[in-house]
């Protein structure tokens, strides 16, 4: 289609608007079947046809022509979720969703077809879903701009959704907390309370700005002490013995590094665009959310050892992970923030040649060969390989030294909590 058909149809678009706003339905039509006479498959005529016919409560009529637009216009997320719209008024709900994740892969984050996907759930009783959704919704929304009425209608209504969820998840952690906390009768658990009322959604949190759990209270701390983990040592001491054992399992088996970053078809890659997918960062891993992978542990027995031997974070399903990690050469990570900050992160440089940096906050600092540190990866942070040759490093999480036993008893119950009281109602299903 010329620049100048499309001009021709942007106008009568635009005369159909008029009319309506006038309360010239006669005209309107008129203008609308000029531009399906000139312009029979334009994804936006067949829109407009389609919204009018369900405008008029005729979704039968509705449905092929949005179907026909967005089929023309995948790329258009509006088209999509103008056809789930349809769906929806012919109780058609399997139809429903799928238009609304082909709106979410066309765009992850139009918000849109975040609310009505939070609305389906919702009148499904997929109660769980649904707040995930809204909350996607509100964190999706335009900043700084004044919503609309119906927007802000929808913003109130999915905060409530996201309170009365807050409180169900209350009440089916209680039990759980109340017998970790009986084990700790006497112990001062103050931090702990507020780290729950924070994931609860009952005190607002500041940096550092972890994605699951904040802990408040804890130092904010970019890079740790090394006293308070002077076992690392005899990580420091058996470097070359570490190093050995990552060479080989890149050089004996490449096929087992895979990317870091694999985020599915239609989820938000955000800043990970250029690494979703991609081995530029692989990983090696040797145990992987608390599950220990034996093959690798025995391709490198002096690591293996080691880590069995460290006083590891340990939440059943969760931690600890243990990994070599391949930073390829001309490669950045970009900036980014852990999930809570109960745990820290302790990098081993194996591999670092010159050009190589890492920034947590504020502080930047340069790696050396051997010398192990600890930091809090909830802080904001981004790493940097400028050199031509690979940057390999041991990486694995172990608690946050000021946390007390108890603190960490409690962390590990609700942790495991959330993940119970979440099975079985995934908002997301594959390609969704």
């Amino acid at each position: 289609m010329t620049a100048v058909s499309e001009t021709q149809i942007h106008a009568l678009m635009e005369a159909i608007d008029r009319a309506d706003q006038a309360g010239n339905r006669a005209e309107a039509e008129r203008t609308l079947a000029k531009a399906r006479s000139l312009a029979p498959d334009h994804p936006g005529v067949l829109n407009v046809a389609g919204m009018r016919a369900l405008a008029s409560g005729d979704a039968g009529a509705a449905r092929p022509l949005l179907e026909r637009a967005a089929v023309l216009d995948p790329a258009t997320p509006l088209l999509w979720v103008n056809l789930a719209l349809a769906h929806r008024e012919l109780r058609d709900e399997a139809a429903e969703r799928e238009a609304l994740e082909k709106a979410l892969l066309a765009d992850p984050r139009y918000f849109p077809a975040l609310l009505h996907k939070a609305r389906l759930f919702e009148r499904q009783g997929k109660l769980k879903a649904a707040a995930y959704m809204y909350h996607a919704f509100l964190g999706c929304l335009p900043v700084g701009v004044q919503p609309p009425q119906p927007v802000q209608d929808a913003i109130a209504h999915a905060s409530q959704v996201l309170r009365e969820n807050d409180r169900a998840l209350e009440a089916f952690l209680q039990p759980r907390i109340d017998a970790a906390r009986a084990r700790h009768a006497g112990e001062p658990l103050e931090r702990f309370d507020a780290c729950l009322q924070t994931l609860l959604g009952k005190r607002p949190h500041y940096r550092p700005e972890p994605t699951f759990m904040l802990f408040p209270r804890l130092p904010a701390i970019e890079f740790i002490d090394r006293s308070h983990y002077p076992w690392l040592d005899a990580f420091d001491a058996a470097t070359d013995e570490i190093r050995a054992e990552a060479r080989a399992a890149l050089a004996g088996a490449a096929e087992d590094f895979v990317p870091y970053i694999s985020k599915p078809a239609g989820a938000p890659v955000d800043q990970w665009r250029e690494l979703n997918n991609s081995k530029r960062w692989s990983t090696y891993f040797l145990i992987k959310n608390g599950k220990r992978i034996e093959e690798h542990l025995a391709r490198c027995p002096r690591t293996a050892a080691l880590l069995s031997e460290a006083p590891l974070c340990e939440i059943p399903g969760h931690a600890p992970t243990a990994f070599f990690s391949v930073l390829a050469p001309r490669t950045r990570i970009p900036p980014h923030t852990g999930v809570t900050n109960t745990r820290f992160i302790v990098h081993l440089p194996l591999v670092v040649p010159p050009g190589c940096s890492y920034r947590v906050g504020a502080e930047r600092r340069e790696w050396r060969e051997g010398a192990a540190w600890v930091f809090d990866d909830t802080f904001e942070h981004e790493a940097v390989n400028d050199s031509d040759q690979p940057r390999i490093v041991l990486i694995f999480d172990v608690w946050n030294c000021f946390l007390s036993e108890a603190e960490r008893d409690l962390v590990t119950a609700v942790t495991a909590g959330v993940q119970e009281y979440n099975e079985g109602e995934s908002p997301f299903r594959q390609g969704g």
